[in-house]
């Protein structure tokens, strides 16, 4: 393969389908564990604690899988959330998601947990976080994933709330390596959460945050200077303005892009209309991701398996996408040097 370390960013479709590519070494930098639990997992967790569903079945949660927006997913979202009660449980989801994850070709992830939606119902925040930590922990041995933990905060809450679960975590020394900011983004910007940002880098952590995906161009702005991140989670709808793609290109900053969850949550209508081929003709630093893939129809390889169905993308395309996501990763840099040579060693 050719070396895509370095090199131009700006591609081109090509003219003729390519046959079914196997699955290149990838970071995955946009992943919520909580919208990794499987149906079958919701009703074993259920069983095991005690809980009644408010389905029939499988089938019928499932039936509920169509989303008109973000906000339609995020209530089927937090209500699944309640069949997590001990740290077994978020161990056992934890497991679950490395196991498939491995499967699709990661080799690092950076793993978003949402801390307040669990100690709002009344979960100790030690035990969310000890639980997947405990997992996290032997990533690598266990699966051959390292892995970085991000405490991701609700945007819909008061940002008062924020800071004390955030204290809250720097007071446990909860292993975590950064934060975020997600849940609804339309009407919460990310000037919001300006001093949860300030105390975070304070604290040493790197910073990400959701911006862009419903929210308008502004948002995306807003995050990176108003909040300092490093990361922009989504992104897409930078599009719209020029201005800001051509900032986005010169600051070569992270785009987290997922696909499948754009199209599920009804911000684009198909894949065909998502925008991924002009983000990477206009050279911005995008990466695919699965978001929710339990609630979107796709781990990181099935994102790639319906682009690459859907976009016909170029064998450079798709090792620039995996060498995006490792150089847009908070991984070490001798964790990145291992990731780029055994991508270009393929």
């Amino acid at each position: 393969m050719e070396n895509i370390v370095d090199g131009p960013v700006v591609s081109e479709l090509p003219d003729q389908a390519a046959a079914p590519a196997k699955l290149l070494p990838v970071a995955e930098l946009h992943l919520h564990i909580e919208g990794t639990l499987e149906p079958e997992l919701i009703f074993a967790l259920a069983g095991r604690n005690g809980i009644d569903l408010p389905y029939s079945g499988l089938d019928e949660l499932r039936r509920r899988y169509e989303f008109t927006d973000l906000q339609s997913f995020l209530d089927l979202y937090y209500a699944n959330m309640a069949v997590l009660q001990t740290e077994q449980d978020f161990a056992d989801m934890t497991r679950a998601y490395l196991e498939r994850a491995a499967l699709a070709g990661v080799r690092h992830a950076e793993i978003m947990m949402d801390p307040q939606a669990h100690v709002s119902r009344g979960i100790p925040l030690e035990t969310c976080v000890n639980g997947v930590a405990s997992v996290l922990a032997t990533s690598m041995e266990d699966y051959g994933i390292s892995t970085i933990l991000i405490a991701a905060f609700l945007r819909d809450l008061p940002e008062d709330s924020a800071l004390e679960v955030l204290e809250a975590l720097l007071a446990m020394g909860a292993p975590i390596g950064a934060v975020g900011l997600d849940s609804a983004e339309v009407g919460n910007p990310p000037a919001k959460f300006e001093r949860v940002f300030a105390r975070a880098r304070e604290a040493g952590l790197r910073l990400t945050a959701h911006a862009g995906e419903e929210g308008p161009p502004s948002y995306i702005i807003e995050a990176l200077d108003v909040l300092g991140v490093e990361r922009i989670d989504h992104g897409i709808r930078c599009m719209e303005d020029p201005g800001l793609v051509e900032r986005l290109v010169d600051a070569r900053t992270p785009l987290t892009v997922c696909p499948l969850s754009n199209v599920r949550l009804r911000t684009v209508d198909t894949l065909a209309d998502h925008p991924l081929p002009a983000m990477l003709a206009a050279g911005l630093n995008v990466s695919v991701n699965s978001d929710d893939p339990a609630y979107f129809g796709g781990y990181v390889d099935d994102n790639f398996a319906q682009l690459q169905a859907v976009f016909e993308l170029s064998d450079f395309d798709r090792a620039r996408l995996a060498a995006n996501s490792v150089h847009s990763s908070f991984a070490s840099e001798e964790r990145k040097a291992q990731l780029l040579d055994e991508l270009n060693g393929l």
